[in-house]
């Protein structure tokens, strides 16, 4: 090819690309250079992980643990430098609650124990339970009148015999370079749509049965609820949630077990065969409802330019968890990171021209209530009817989250915004060697990023090697400090902090996606 025809097509490829992509960024690689020696070499951050989970333990939003380690958070802040450590309060959320103590087992025709755990919000035993245990299966209206006068005093299995299958696969796995490609060159997504036909109609008499078999059990006086524990089913991990509610005045219910899959197996097993099963429970289950409010913790660093220190750069992560386990991958892992991230900022000494702001949500695990609650407080709402902004909102530049496990961050969900993608894979070039590959144009959802994006704001979520986070610990008994991995973590958290310093010290906000475009 002729110099003058690579000229035009060099010109070309520059009118093909958007604005964006034409512009070079700016990066001091010294001041990245710093912030790998403060992350790399002097990290606080499985420091402050084993703070949060094995001295705090769970942190279910309104528990006193949450609040334990909310203040233990604020008291590192405090003592790392950062401005106005504070809790900001949002809610209603509803009661607190915490299990204190549960003890299962089955008594007949032999004795074992069980591992159980009692589903959130969920009420105690008031001392050892015992009952026979009786498979209850409801299904439609015409179901419920076969059960009265049959199930008093007795624990109610209403789960289905789950099924335990062999892992032919790896519980852990890691992107390849190959899959990490394929996943930037996937195009954006087409818009959602609406639930099938009949929709409301099927969930309106999901509800109806639910209260039918509900006041069923009431109306029984059953002796508690045996649920078999959800997901893995495998050596006793399982998934564990809520089975109560949060409202002050709720009206009684009954107490709900979640058992080990396996061992809920096996009592159905052994009831399917003619042999009576009885099993005794106790749980100590406590509800805290002299304040219904929760709490979000937030931080800053401070600005340096005058121009530019009005304006925001924020990174964040869900604190909450569920308690069967310690919520170390979720998400005491982002929530330790984040918090490293920002010591590492503040502990380098490098300048900020914005203010960057630390942002600890609650309520998460609920539908992402706390971080929802701060963009309506701080930023503006959006509905059927339009969007409704506050003077922050333009003062507001981006949003970086993370919660997906103990895993290395390889790349950055883009959230349908073009125009930053270009920016971010130059910032990615220096942390290549850490594991960062590519940024996509996709989304990704389901947490708290989504509440900025929700009304226009850039709010992004790194893409995270998987592990075993959906295969063995979100949500289950097996979250524990034990499956944070200390070097993943450590590369994560130097590169949060170098894409919010690079945020901070832009000439420019990052470019936002028009808001028609938002999910």
């Amino acid at each position: 090819m002729s110099r003058a025809a690579v000229l035009r097509a060099g010109v070309a490829l520059l009118i093909a690309l958007p604005l964006a992509a034409q512009q070079t960024e700016k990066i001091d690689l010294n001041a990245l250079a710093r912030i790998r020696q403060e992350g790399m070499e002097r990290s606080k951050v499985m420091e402050i992980a084993s703070y949060l989970t094995d001295v705090h333990g769970s942190r279910l939003t309104g528990s006193p643990q949450a609040k334990a380690a909310g203040e233990w958070t604020l008291a590192q802040l405090r003592s790392w430098g950062a401005t106005n450590p504070r809790f900001e309060m949002w809610g209603p959320f509803g009661r607190g609650w915490s299990n204190e103590k549960i003890t299962a087992r089955v008594v007949a025709p032999t004795s074992y124990p069980l591992l159980a755990f009692s589903g959130a919000w969920s009420p105690g035993t008031n001392g050892p339970v015992a009952g026979d245990a009786i498979m209850v299966s409801v299904d439609s209206l015409a179901d419920i009148a076969k059960y009265r006068g049959k199930l008093r005093g007795k624990w109610v299995m209403t789960s289905d015999i789950p099924t335990v299958r062999p892992h032919f696969q790896a519980l852990a796995r890691r992107w390849t370079d190959a899959q990490l490609d394929s996943i930037a060159g996937l195009p954006p997504q087409a818009p959602g749509g609406g639930g099938g036909p009949g929709g409301p109609n099927r969930f309106a008499g999901q509800q109806q049965l639910a209260q039918a078999r509900a006041e069923l059990f009431r109306s029984e006086q059953i002796a508690g609820e045996l649920r078999a524990g959800g997901g893995r089913n495998d050596g006793g991990s399982f998934t564990v949630g809520s089975t109560g509610s949060r409202a002050s005045d709720a009206p009684a219910a009954h107490p709900v077990v979640i058992v080990a899959g396996e061992q809920y197996a096996r009592i159905g097993r052994t009831l399917a065969k003619g042999v009576p099963v009885r099993v005794e429970i106790e749980a100590d289950n406590r509800f805290y409802d002299s304040d219904l409010n929760s709490f979000n913790i937030i931080a800053d660093l401070p600005g340096t330019d005058a121009r530019l220190r009005d304006e925001i750069v924020m990174l964040g992560a869900h604190f909450d968890s569920w308690h069967a386990g310690t919520g170390a991958t979720d998400n005491a892992a982002g929530s330790a990171v984040m918090l490293e991230a920002l010591r590492i900022l503040k502990a380098s000494g490098l300048p900020l021209r914005r203010t960057v702001r630390l942002g600890l949500w609650t309520g998460e695990e609920q539908g992402l209530l706390g971080s929802r609650a701060y963009v309506r407080q701080q930023f503006g709402t959006r509905d059927s009817s339009g969007l409704r902004t506050m003077p922050a909102y333009e003062k507001f530049s981006a949003y970086y989250n993370m919660d997906n496990g103990s895993g290395a961050m390889r790349g950055v969900w883009a959230q349908g915004n073009d125009a930053v993608r270009p920016i971010f894979q130059q910032w990615i070039e220096p942390l290549k060697d850490l594991g960062m590959r590519v940024t996509t144009i996709r989304n990704t959802g389901s947490t708290d990023h989504v509440a900025f994006d929700g009304i226009g704001l850039p709010g992004f979520q790194f893409i995270q090697d998987p592990l075993e986070y959906s295969t063995f610990t979100h949500h289950s008994n097996q979250d524990q400090f034990d499956r944070l991995q200390e070097d993943d973590l450590k590369k994560n958290a130097v590169i949060v902090a170098s894409f919010v310093y690079l945020t901070a010290n832009r000439d420019e906000k990052l470019p936002r996606k028009p808001v028609s475009a938002t999910p």
